[in-house]
């Protein structure tokens, strides 16, 4: 068995693998709760596996909990985890760019979509909106712009008339109050944004992509781009689980 997790700034989701890479549980977590006695409790349903587990690998952005993710899986199952980036990635994926400079999810994203003579724009809507771009089986370059939830709570905390806002689709663009106009705002702002930085990817690569939006506010933005685009909520999980089955 094998145990993988990917370690977010909002959530941590870790997947147990049976000896063929399939998943047999899958448990989310919230990443700024992580200690030893909330995994002892959020990690019962699987803690009868604990001792066939072979391999642990995690991808992470949070380097203090996954301290605390290692350190309870060495008590528990004794064996060592390893983050992603502490491996030989180019084996695997040509990385063309600085490697110490780009998060571990980014990269897993990367692992997870790459084929010979494929190219792929992953855009993340995370803490931060990523755009992750793979040419084949190298990884070219990225982006990076503000979150969309990280920009909202943001506004929310910084003016005091603007309440908290829970960001949905919206069809018109003019607002008739606060609320409808800031919703408004971010829901046509960042469409903008990402139709224009893909085009400003697409013209200075000169090369077609299929694009793929992850994350927890891309199923809001699916349907609303100028690009046919591909929902994948568990890209980064599946590009750990591939670079487990590729290194064993």
């Amino acid at each position: 068995m094998f145990l993988v997790g990917d370690i977010g700034n909002t959530e941590t989701k870790i997947c147990l693998l049976n000896n063929r890479y399939k998943k047999i549980k899958k448990i989310t977590l919230n990443t700024q709760k992580l200690s030893i006695k909330y995994l002892t409790h959020k990690t019962l349903l699987i803690k009868k596996n604990f001792k066939n587990i072979e391999k642990l690998l995690f991808s992470s952005v949070v380097p203090d909990k996954y301290k605390v993710i290692k350190k309870f899986f060495k008590i528990k199952t004794k064996k060592n985890s390893f983050e992603i980036k502490e491996l030989n990635l180019n084996k695997i994926i040509n990385i063309k760019v600085n490697k110490k400079q780009i998060g571990s999810d980014r990269l897993a994203n990367a692992i997870s979509v790459f084929k010979k003579y494929k190219n792929y724009i992953i855009i993340d809507f995370g803490t931060a909106t990523t755009f992750d771009v793979v040419k084949s089986n190298n990884y070219i370059g990225g982006v990076i712009a503000p979150g969309v939830q990280t920009s909202l709570n943001n506004l929310s905390s910084k003016a005091s008339l603007i309440p908290n806002i829970k960001l949905k689709k919206i069809k018109k663009i003019l607002g008739k109050n606060t609320n409808n106009s800031v919703i408004s705002g971010f829901y046509w702002g960042y469409i903008g944004l990402i139709n224009k930085i893909i085009f400003l990817i697409k013209r200075e690569t000169k090369i077609n992509f299929k694009i793929i939006v992850t994350g927890g506010l891309a199923h809001i933005f699916k349907n609303s781009f100028d690009y046919k685009i591909n929902l994948n909520k568990d890209i980064t999980l599946n590009g750990i689980i591939k670079l487990v089955r590729l290194l064993n």
